[in-house]
């Protein structure tokens, strides 16, 4: 089994920055792809953004794109999502996955998620 815990939600200013954090624990494989997903309250889950194991790949959705970057560091088994420039539209529980495939952009692919971190941005 692995286990995803995020940290680095928060209440903040539209406008204003936050960085997301996931370390994973517990099982380990040789290769994994990591990513974000996120809920708003009375929304559809959506996917955020994803990053191959090496790091070279990285697949961000439209809404984020210039605003968010997902990174990685394999050695302390951690991805990162930094968000800049925070809309009030990006309030949402932020989740963490763990896929065996590559980069996914649907909540399938992955084997393994966390139970989330809340953000808020205040207009």
């Amino acid at each position: 089994q692995v286990q995803l815990v995020e940290s680095g939600g928060g209440l903040v200013q539209a406008g204003d920055s936050l960085r997301l954090s996931c370390a994973a624990s517990g099982r380990t494989f040789s290769s994994y792809a990591m990513g974000w997903f996120r809920q708003a309250p009375g929304k559809e889950r959506e996917f955020v953004a994803a990053i191959s194991w090496s790091g070279r790949s990285t697949y961000y959705a439209e809404s984020v794109k210039g605003r968010f970057t997902i990174s990685r560091n394999n050695a302390e088994k951690t991805v990162y999502l930094q968000m800049n420039s925070l809309k009030p539209e990006d309030t949402a529980v932020y989740h963490c996955v763990l896929g065996q495939g590559g980069i996914a952009t649907v909540w399938a692919a992955y084997d393994y998620w966390g139970q989330g971190t809340q953000v808020i941005v205040s207009s």
